[in-house]
């Protein structure tokens, strides 16, 4: 089971909502760019997308008024 350190992400006042939610928009988008150019990977977009958070290729940006919820 893949189970990574949050931590480093959540550090910086990122919410876990914000997390779940940009991880999912990252993994649907991966999963269509696969489709459309035909490719096959063993692993799960999901997987993907949060390595990709985790590495900080792609960053999340949350609205000023729940950063402190």
């Amino acid at each position: 089971m893949f189970n990574p350190d949050l931590s480093k992400v959540l550090a910086n006042n990122t919410s876990r909502y914000s997390l779940v939610t940009a991880t999912a928009k990252l993994a649907r988008k991966i999963s269509e760019e696969l489709e459309e150019n035909d490719e096959f990977v063993t692993e799960k977009p999901v997987s993907m997308a949060l390595d990709k958070i985790l590495s900080g290729e792609y960053e999340i940006v949350e609205p000023e008024e729940i950063r402190n919820i």
